[in-house]
């Protein structure tokens, strides 16, 4: 029985790193928009984590964990428009370096691991209450 709560614990490490992932894909997406508040500022920047394995010393196995949540380098988006209010000198708005559609296929790897990891818990779960029934018997 060790095993199977060993499982559940494992799967819950990985269902909190996926949890983390969705959060921060659910940021970049709602700031996808936004600019600086003053001419010339800079907006928003894309956040991204970064996972590892982690050895889980009580377990005595690996297990997944966000390390770093970090800022992704690549440049912002430089549209003209000088009417707006965040324009610099030259008439050029800085936007956030985020993509939707990359965004998006990150929510979906992170959902599909979250359902991975839930699964896990569940086939456990059901392992384990067939575990107690024939020790019952």
């Amino acid at each position: 029985m060790t095993g199977l709560n060993d499982t559940l614990q494992i799967a819950a490490a990985g269902m909190r790193a996926q949890g983390d992932r969705l959060r921060v894909v659910a940021e970049n997406l709602a700031n996808a928009d936004s600019t600086a508040s003053t001419p010339g500022g800079t907006p928003y920047r894309r956040k991204i984590v970064m996972f590892q394995n982690v050895l889980d010393k009580q377990l005595g196995v690996d297990t997944v964990k966000v390390v770093k949540r970090t800022y992704d380098t690549s440049p912002f988006i430089k549209k003209y428009d000088p009417s707006h209010p965040a324009a610099d000198a030259q008439g050029y708005v800085l936007y956030p370096n985020v993509n939707p559609i990359v965004e998006m296929m990150d929510m979906r790897e992170a959902r599909r691991g979250y359902e991975a990891n839930l699964d896990m818990v569940t086939i456990s779960k059901s392992m384990l209450s067939q575990t107690i029934a024939l020790l019952q018997k």
